[in-house]
């Protein structure tokens, strides 16, 4: 997603607070009933092979995100829109359906099925983007390569190494290049937290922003060093169920392994950051000052029993299951911890395994797991961000649970537009979720983590989002 926002501009782009502003588009109306939403194009905006950025690219990317068969996991954020999931689930195949119309070159209209708060932020998400539908129809799946890629945002791809590196170059067509300072940005995939140190402490790299690459046997010492910086942001780590693999799809299973496990432990003992304990999925404060409610926290008693009445007295008869995890320090103590716990608590044996970041992610969306590590960042700063991800029909799911009522909750407070009420609706789905049924287990609430020297780089600003983008730094 960093590659692509630099890459990529939307109707609105991210500034370094996090917050939304005016991006392709220079202004925009909204309707009084707050469901109508005009946008007035720049002037004068063009792609990187020079055609102009026109309102038409927006229908045509919008249309190309919501199509079945181009399998976007974030296709669900654009149901707010009139007639957008009823064109995405193809029980209505007339795109001219959709809330979206190209009114001129320099005019995009867009009708809401509801007042939405979170529209805005919304408009800045990579997946709200325009693409080049044509590129994309000549070249198909090279259309991402350096020699065939268009782009229209801050930066052109240059080069790229499969696992090695991307290198990215300052668009001098942007419509706002005198504003990008680093003319040439070069992103290292590192999965190793020491391999990632090293690189910073030599001076391969100049910025590492993501709290993997912390070693726990160091995160004490780290924290004392001016260039380490940390602050809140919208994440929380949690596990997720496979609720159709038995044991678990028993809920008294999976509300047992819930109530066993001892989130400070983990937070005081290995990620060491100062994280708050996450009572719910989503953080306290999200939107308008959201809270969740009370999850499942620590009660072994109550846990044994349920496992008892489950048919699993003292964990006898319990089959061995797995859990899953991917391959950073801090991810392995935090499994073993685990599987210390539900073993002490319940007499269960679960295995640990390990698997790279895209044999996990495709394990997780084949329900290829029992228990599996999760994490999420919200997308914009609204309980939704969070929530939306476990109705029955999300890609991004991922615990095979379905509920109709779950569901009926969400749609509902897409439909509220009085914040109370939206809130205490959501709080309801999320009891549900984290409860009753237990589809996840939310552990803590991240901190944000960069590494950079600031008295050398600027523009770097925690921010809920964790939203970092390369056209706002520079040298000082």
């Amino acid at each position: 997603m960093r590659i692509a926002t630099s890459l990529f501009e939307g109707l609105c782009r991210v500034n370094s607070a996090g917050k939304p502003e005016p991006g392709m588009a220079e202004r925009w109306d909204i309707s009084e009933d707050k469901k109508t939403y005009t946008f007035h194009l720049r002037a004068g905006t063009t792609w990187t092979n020079g055609t102009p950025v026109i309102a038409e690219d927006f229908v045509r990317s919008w249309h190309r995100a919501l199509l079945p068969e181009t399998g976007s996991d974030y296709a669900n954020l654009m149901f707010i829109i009139r007639g957008a999931r009823a064109f995405s689930e193809e029980t209505d195949k007339d795109f001219t359906h959709v809330g979206v119309k190209a009114l001129d070159d320099r005019t995009l209209q867009v009708e809401l099925e509801n007042p939405t708060p979170y529209f805005i932020d919304l408009c800045s998400f990579v997946t709200l983007a325009p693409v080049p539908v044509d590129t994309i129809r000549t070249h198909d799946t090279a259309w991402i390569k350096p020699q065939n890629i268009v782009t229209n945002g801050a930066y052109l791809l240059e080069d790229w190494r499969l696992d090695d590196h991307i290198r990215l170059k300052k668009n001098p067509q942007y419509w706002d290049a005198a504003n990008v300072k680093l003319s040439t940005v070069e992103v290292k995939p590192v999965q190793d937290a020491n391999t990632a140190l090293s690189y910073f402490h030599t001076g391969q790299c100049d910025l590492m922003m993501d709290k993997g690459m912390v070693p726990p046997s160091l995160t004490q010492r780290l924290k004392q060093e001016p260039w380490f910086h940390t602050g809140p942001f919208l994440g929380t780590w949690f596990i997720r169920i496979n609720v159709t693999r038995p044991p678990f799809n028993d809920a008294r299973v999976r509300q047992a392994f819930a109530l066993a496990l001892d989130k400070k432990r983990i937070v005081e003992k290995i990620t060491q950051l100062g994280e708050p304990i996450a009572s719910g999925i989503v953080p306290p404060g999200t939107g308008a000052n959201y809270q969740p409610p009370a999850g499942l926290d620590l009660n072994v008693q109550r846990a044994r029993e349920l496992l008892a009445q489950a048919g699993f007295p003292g964990g006898k008869g319990f089959p061995r299951v797995e859990y899953l995890y991917i391959p950073l320090p801090i991810e392995r103590s935090i499994a073993i911890e685990l599987q210390s716990m539900w073993q002490q608590a319940l007499g269960v044996t679960v295995n640990l395994t390990k698997q790279e970041q895209k044999v996990w992610l495709k394990s997780m969306r084949e329900l290829d797991y029992h228990l599996c590590r999760s994490s999420w960042v919200g997308d914009y700063n609204d309980p939704s961000t969070f929530m939306d991800l476990f109705t029955s029909t999300n890609g991004q799911n991922r615990t095979g649970f379905k509920s109709p009522t779950y569901d009926a909750h969400i749609a509902a407070a897409s439909a509220e537009a009085d914040i109370p009420r939206r809130n205490n609706i959501f709080q309801q789905a999320e009891m549900l979720l984290i409860s009753t049924e237990a589809a996840v287990i939310p552990v803590y609430h991240y901190v944000g983590v960069q590494f950079y020297h600031q008295e050398r780089l600027s523009g770097v600003q925690a921010n809920l989002i964790d939203d970092h983008p390369f056209r706002c730094m520079s040298w000082k």
